[in-house]
């Protein structure tokens, strides 16, 4: 992969990225305020769940404050690290699982979760039925989607640090 562009490409990048600006980049002070809460979590898969503890925990100082079975696999542990305001770092195993191939994915991303008011998840809910985007609907307060670019992604009703109805660390 090269790292460098010529001057022609540069200059059509950047008048693209004015064009772009010029349309969506709203100015602060008229900038309406964001539908979302902040980040519930983000869940990345681990190979190995002691070790993923030993790490965030004890050499992080991320408490491991939830652990529970992985609703859509079972025998898989869905377990949660704070990470400080109410927001979390979560990861899965997947025993028996054999990646071959797919190795890499380990330590990889699984989905981002963002935390939104009840009524803000229902209009949302609403503009990807609307928009034609599938999604999952679990335990009813998560909708599961893929972006633009097939990333996986969770609109979660529960507020930050409240996780299906429990307190994430109680």
């Amino acid at each position: 992969m090269s790292d460098r562009i010529d001057e022609a490409k540069r200059s059509a990048l950047a008048e693209r990225r004015a064009e772009l600006s010029a349309q969506y980049l709203i100015p602060p002070d008229s900038r309406p305020a964001s539908t979302a809460r902040g980040v519930h979590h983000t869940a990345h898969i681990s190979s190995d769940v002691e070790r993923t503890i030993r790490f965030y925990d004890g050499v992080l100082g991320f408490p491991l404050i939830e652990m529970f079975e992985n609703r859509d696999y079972a025998g898989s542990t869905h377990f949660f690290f704070d990470i400080g305001r109410g927001n979390a770092l979560a990861y899965f195993d997947l025993p028996g699982l054999d990646l071959g191939p797919y190795q890499e994915v380990l330590g990889g991303h699984h989905h981002l979760a963002i935390s939104m008011d009840e009524s803000e998840w229902e209009a949302a809910r609403a503009r990807l039925e609307a928009a034609g985007i599938e999604y999952s609907h679990i335990s009813g307060s998560s909708l599961y989607f893929r972006g633009p670019d097939g990333e996986r992604l969770e609109l979660i009703s529960d507020p930050l640090g409240h996780m299906y109805g429990n307190d994430l660390g109680a």
